[in-house]
């Protein structure tokens, strides 16, 4: 299989063709993943709950997220690698740079920004400079203690205006792919009309562009708080290869996430 780039991702949103994503964090489980066919792997700071044991994603640093990405990067050959860039690692455009040239160098194809209109000179000079950009609204972990916990952002009016304006402005800053996390099916479905780049959901209902879950929440391995929109994979399928497929073959027919994965 070829090479997914970010111009195969914009065609698979121009062929309605779902695109499937998961996050890893080390060669051997994005080596599987990228054998079973997942087009999009992300080194995501998510690292800093299911692998360190943190209540939240703050604590990762870009030296952790650069070690996994090189990790992963040395696994895969077809995936497209997206790394995150962790929380206060991007509060400057020349910090934002520095820092995701070291995630780029490291293995990444794209990297993942958290947030709306404050972030556009950043975007706009990330991709004038060669980086792929992927943006991140509705509920942005690292912006937890902002909204008093992990909570459904966009089910008010203005809420669901603004990321809607941000949405757009991060497409015309330059982003190249968008992530919206825990929103209303509804406004992720406008959303995903209204952009001509792709919109991956999680917690966003079935409507976007495509699809992403955590490992260890599609695996059934989480400890503690399991999210309302993901799904044990491999409690129905009994090993890990048959739960992605299982889940890749779910995302690509549309059948997840169901009503019940869904918020209103």
């Amino acid at each position: 299989m070829s090479k997914v780039t970010t111009s195969s991702l914009q065609k698979f949103k121009q062929e309605g063709r779902k695109i499937t994503a998961l996050t890893a964090y080390d060669a051997s489980f994005a080596g599987a993943f990228d054998a079973e066919g997942i087009d999009v792997l992300l080194v995501g700071d998510s690292l800093g709950m299911v692998l360190q044991g943190h209540n939240d994603t703050l604590p990762v640093t870009v030296a952790d997220i650069a070690y996994h990405t090189r990790c992963v990067h040395r696994g895969i050959e077809r995936a497209l690698l997206i790394a995150d860039m962790p929380f206060m690692s991007y509060a400057t455009p020349e910090q934002t740079l520095q820092n995701a040239a070291l995630l780029m160098q490291a293995g990444a194809n794209m990297v993942k920004v958290e947030g709306g209109e404050w972030l556009l000179p950043s975007v706009t000079m990330l991709t004038e400079r060669g980086i792929p950009v992927c943006g991140h609204l509705g509920l942005t972990p690292q912006s937890v203690h902002v909204f008093g916990g992990f909570k459904v952002q966009g089910r008010d009016e203005d809420n669901s205006q603004r990321i809607l304006r941000e949405a757009k402005a991060l497409q015309a800053a330059g982003a190249q792919l968008l992530v919206l996390e825990c929103i209303p099916a509804s406004l992720a479905k406008l959303i995903t009309d209204c952009l001509s780049i792709p919109v991956i959901g999680i917690g966003a209902g079935k409507d976007t562009d495509g699809q992403i879950l955590v490992m260890h929440d599609v695996l059934g391995i989480s400890s503690g708080y399991i999210p309302r929109f993901s799904k044990n994979y491999l409690q129905q399928s009994g090993d890990i290869r048959a739960a992605i497929r299982c889940y890749i073959d779910e995302v690509t027919r549309g059948s997840f996430p169901a009503a019940e994965h869904t918020f209103n």
